[in-house]
């Protein structure tokens, strides 16, 4: 009896280890996807209208799930309650919204005040989450926080306001770019303040399917009410339509959603931030934004401060909360 305790504690032991490594690599595996996001979307505005990109991209995201869900997860479908049908149709308009407003401002702004801008939401995360959730953030996160958000202020201030970045004078439109790229910080929270507490007791493919679905309909429906067509678009369009429900979408996001049952939603946040740099460095090569000495020391204050949170957090045990994928 007592010859088999020394053998199962290795075992458990690194299985805590796993248990709190896989979570984060999931999360920044997710966070570099999701960087192709406004490459991408600025192709598809060359030919098509912000709100038909952001309906094509959940559509296309639920379609492709749906045959797995339906034939895997049917049972958990039909057992879901009422209440939380309305909590996931309500995390899919929070998402709608997100994606409405972030998309349409790429349309006015650069990809770099675009991307920077809408990844304030870590602010927005913490106050929500330690209303909603009851989460405590520790003073290291909140530190690093602090410090990536200024560099992201800083990239900001370098295009919109300095006039030395890809948009030299300021314009109505590129503040009005800005305003929504706010808006989309701010549904964006919301969305990963209902996610994680949905993902405590439901499955990531059930989620996924349930929430990208909702927001695909609310999307689909505000195309047809404001007279956009759906259909007539260049033969490209619909290749970065795809690619924007297969990369950022379902790789990008359902990680980040996966992993936002096992960590604090304000730490998926701060991770989060590191999405400009991925996007910046793709704007360099595939649309020739070149960064100024101000956007790389803002680029390395966001690295310094998702460091300094990412440490801190790696030091705690995160319990998965159910036994759902």
């Amino acid at each position: 009896m007592s010859s088999k305790s020394p053998t199962k504690q290795p075992h458990s032991a690194i299985s805590d280890k796993r248990r709190v490594l896989i979570p984060e690599l999931v999360v920044i595996i997710g966070t570099l996807a999701t960087s192709t996001a406004a490459i991408l979307i600025r192709f598809a505005q060359q030919n098509a209208p912000s709100l038909v990109i952001a309906a094509w991209r959940m559509c296309l995201a639920t379609l492709i799930l749906m045959p797995f869900v339906l034939i895997r997860y049917r049972p958990e479908l039909k057992a879901l309650k009422r209440n939380n049908l309305g909590l996931l149709a309500c995390s899919g308009l929070f998402l709608a919204a997100h994606f409405a407003t972030w998309i349409s401002s790429l349309a006015y702004t650069s990809v770099a005040s675009a991307v920077v801008l809408v990844a304030t939401n870590p602010l927005w995360v913490a106050l929500f989450s330690r209303i909603f959730l009851k989460e405590r953030i520790s003073r290291w996160v909140a530190a690093g926080m602090l410090i990536a958000l200024s560099g992201g202020v800083l990239i900001s201030l370098n295009d919109t306001v300095l006039g030395v970045g890809t948009q030299p004078n300021v314009n109505p439109n590129s503040l009005w770019g800005d305003f929504l790229a706010l808006l989309g910080a701010l549904f964006g929270a919301g969305y990963i303040i209902i996610g994680r507490r949905l993902r405590v007791f439901t499955s990531l493919p059930v989620y996924t399917f349930t929430v990208y679905g909702s927001a695909g309909l609310i999307l689909l429906v505000t195309v047809l009410v404001a007279g956009l067509p759906l259909s007539g678009y260049q033969p490209v369009t619909y290749l970065w339509f795809l690619l924007l429900a297969l990369v950022p979408q379902l790789i990008g996001h359902s990680s980040i959603n996966w992993g936002l049952r096992y960590l604090p939603a304000a730490f998926v946040a701060v991770v989060l931030l590191s999405e400009p740099i991925g996007s910046s460095i793709l704007a360099i090569l595939l649309l020739n934004e070149i960064p100024t000495t101000i956007m790389v020391v803002g680029g390395l204050l966001i690295l310094l401060g998702i460091g300094l949170a990412s440490w801190t957090e790696l030091g705690r045990s995160f319990q998965p909360a159910s036994n759902h994928p």
